[in-house]
């Protein structure tokens, strides 16, 4: 029999079958009504449910996904009605004070009130004494130090913060052009000699050349001696190439010049003349491979000097040359060659990296999405270090942008959606410590005669400086408590050991920073220029001046450990760095002000033996405030101790949260 002539005599069932046909058992048209129905005037209702219909997994596991977020949502607010029951189970509360609560609860419920103070609420803004306003980002370290210097001001003197001696983005040198095109100057400065040219530029590559691709040494050192043997020749012919060699001789000078003190800073006049000659950015997508190269070298020397918004414009702009040459792209090598390529590779991600950084640093939203761009690195022969550093570099700027864009997120909410993202964030940092342990082991509790590699150090300040920016919201929380009532916050913050060892987690951090920097400076490796030795003082500092004016339980003294962030920072200083000198200023008037906070204050001692030396005495507190299983942070925490911590925090979180937030009004 022809089987494809019986299957195609069949006539097939309805995929679908209203509810009486599919009970009589007889053949529905799969219409609404379907005939039977219609015939004898019956309501006809259909039953989707039975009906099989073909989907995709990616549905499927989308699905999935939103599943787990909203039972994750409903754990929030079942452990918000858990804390409502339990408030309303206390017989010493009255019923003005439960309504009050459950008032709040009610409002949290709705999202809007647990926050992260960093992040939600009115944006900040801080106006500077000539009457500029700038804008105070989420995330970014100079903004948490300005609002813990305003609120302890305000709180201690019921007045705004004076802001006349305090620094300012763009405030510190004087670039000597105020970066009119009508005063452009025409003499061009007097370049120095070859060989000083060459030690220049050599500089750069030992201090930015391990972390950046700044320039192609192949044909920038070829336009360099074609350069000296005719300077107006090569100036002619390739303009570009004399706009980049004057920035870098310019960042060589700043790097190299160990006594400045002039309100100038070093290499100024090249770097000057290079932003005049700078063309439009209609001339310079002509050429964007050395149009990235110059603008990655402008916006890291803008960066030093602290002129940040211009910094993040520059490299904002190189951003988007790479993106239009297709940098971010799996760049075929058959069409564009191999030197091509692997030059693109090294541009695309010193501009990532950059990028990530001085956007943080802001405390503004990322502008690159990881998931459109192609992560192929580039090669470096015979040093396979460089692949393994840069690879390290771009993970960690990658973990900044997570922070950023969930902690810091517009919805940052101190509840567990807030303490499972800082658990995420800090699983991230630990996955990556193990291979920069292995790869780049600073060795500083060991004896060797190599010294501190300065590329390690730099790669192991990033790592605690994402642990830093992940938990240091907290820290705000709890000064806000100490503001309100220094023995609330002692008992609040001891009624979670989870939230406690957070803490310690980030305080911990701060300390291995000034480590690390301590280490740098005996060894005469500190960069006075380049700002992430500065900012890595700076920002560790803060947290070490602020834990033991929240309680001494998490950092008995802040003196030794303020004593080695002032003698990096004159160590800066005394090279000519002005931005350290503000630091350390604000720094001081941070201190003063939070010693004033803290009930252990500096009192004199008649011991012979220490005379003359203040001490800090500590204040007692009740045994039922310590936690004694917290290890001693001196010693530093192991990765698997932090990766404890993380994973230590748990749902009942979530009601020491709410309870701590709602009891002290943070929002």
């Amino acid at each position: 029999m022809d089987t494809s002539h019986r299957d195609n005599g069949i006539r097939k069932r309805s995929t679908n079958a209203c509810q009486r046909c599919r009970k009589q058992k007889i053949k529905c048209s799969g219409l609404q009504p379907c005939n039977t129905c219609h015939k004898r005037k019956l309501t006809c209702v259909f039953d989707d449910r039975d009906q099989k219909v073909l989907v995709t997994r990616g549905f499927i596991d989308d699905l999935q996904r939103r599943i787990a977020s909203l039972e994750r949502d409903e754990d929030d607010l079942s452990s918000l009605h858990s804390y409502v029951e339990q408030e309303r189970a206390r017989p010493d509360d009255g019923g003005d004070n439960l309504t009050v609560a459950e008032a709040r609860l009610g409002q949290n419920l709705e999202g809007a009130d647990l926050t992260n103070p960093l992040s939600t609420g009115p944006s900040t803004f801080s106006t500077a004494a000539t009457g500029r306003t700038f804008y105070l980002g989420t995330s970014s370290n100079w903004s948490f130090a300005r609002r813990i210097l305003s609120m302890t001001h305000e709180h201690l003197y019921n007045s705004p913060l004076p802001t006349d001696s305090l620094l300012f983005e763009g405030s510190t040198y004087d670039l000597g052009w105020d970066g009119s095109r009508t005063t452009v100057y025409q003499e061009a400065p007097i370049v120095p000699t070859l060989d000083y040219s060459i030690y220049l530029i050599n500089a750069v590559k030992f201090h930015a050349g391990q972390l950046f691709h700044l320039f192609d040494e192949g044909s920038f050192m070829g336009g360099l001696y074609a350069f000296y043997e005719d300077p107006q020749q090569q100036m002619a012919t390739d303009g570009l190439w004399y706009i980049h060699y004057l920035v870098i001789v310019a960042l060589g000078k700043a790097l190299v010049v160990h006594r400045n003190r002039d309100s100038r800073p070093p290499g100024c006049e090249f770097f000057i003349r290079a932003l005049q000659l700078l063309p439009d950015t209609t001339h310079l997508c002509r050429d964007s491979i050395i149009g990235a190269e110059i603008l990655c070298c402008i916006a890291l020397y803008l960066q030093s000097l602290d002129y940040r918004n211009s910094a993040q414009n520059f490299i904002g702009q190189a951003v988007r040359l790479a993106l239009a040459e297709g940098m971010h792209t799996d760049m075929p090598v058959q069409h564009l060659g191999e030197a091509l390529v692997q030059r693109c590779r090294k541009i695309w991600w010193t501009i990532y990296v950059l990028d990530r950084q001085m956007t943080s640093l802001m405390g503004l939203p990322q502008s690159i999405n990881d998931n459109q761009i192609h992560h192929q690195l580039p090669s470096f022969p015979g040093s396979p270090q460089k692949v393994v550093a840069l690879s390290m570099q771009i993970r960690m700027c990658q973990i900044i942008a997570e922070i950023n864009s969930t902690v810091y997120g517009a919805d940052g909410r101190l509840n567990r959606k807030f303490l499972l993202r800082t658990k995420a964030a800090l699983a991230s940092t630990t996955d990556l410590a193990n291979d920069l342990q292995r790869s780049f082991d600073l060795q500083l509790d060991k004896s060797t005669i190599s010294g501190v590699s300065r590329m390690s150090a730099h790669l192991h300040l990033l790592y605690h400086q994402c642990i830093v920016l992940a938990t240091r919201p907290l820290l705000l929380c709890f000064l806000t408590m100490r503001f309100q009532s220094a023995d609330t916050c002692i008992e609040t913050l001891n009624s979670s050991a989870n939230v406690l060892r957070l803490l310690q987690v980030c305080i911990d951090s701060a300390q291995q920073q000034l480590n690390i920097l301590t280490c740098l400076y005996e060894q005469s490796l500190l960069d006075s220029f380049l700002p992430f030795d500065l900012e890595a003082t700076f920002v560790s500092s803060v947290v070490l001046l602020l834990a033991p004016a929240i309680d001494s339980v998490l950092l008995e003294s802040r003196r030794p450990w303020l004593q080695k962030s002032y003698v990096i920072l004159e160590d800066m200083i005394s090279r000519g760095n002005l931005i350290a000198d503000f630091r350390k200023s604000e720094l001081e008037q941070l201190s003063g002000l939070l010693y004033q906070l803290t009930p252990d204050r500096p009192v004199q001692i008649d011991d012979p033996t220490r005379k003359g030396q203040l001490v800090e005495i500590p204040s007692p507190l009740p045994p039922a405030y310590r936690v004694p299983e917290l290890p001693n942070l001196n010693d530093g925490l192991t990765t698997a101790e932090i990766m404890a911590v993380a994973e230590s925090i748990d749902t009942g979180d979530v009601d020491w949260v709410a309870h701590a937030v709602v009891e002290n009004q943070i929002w």
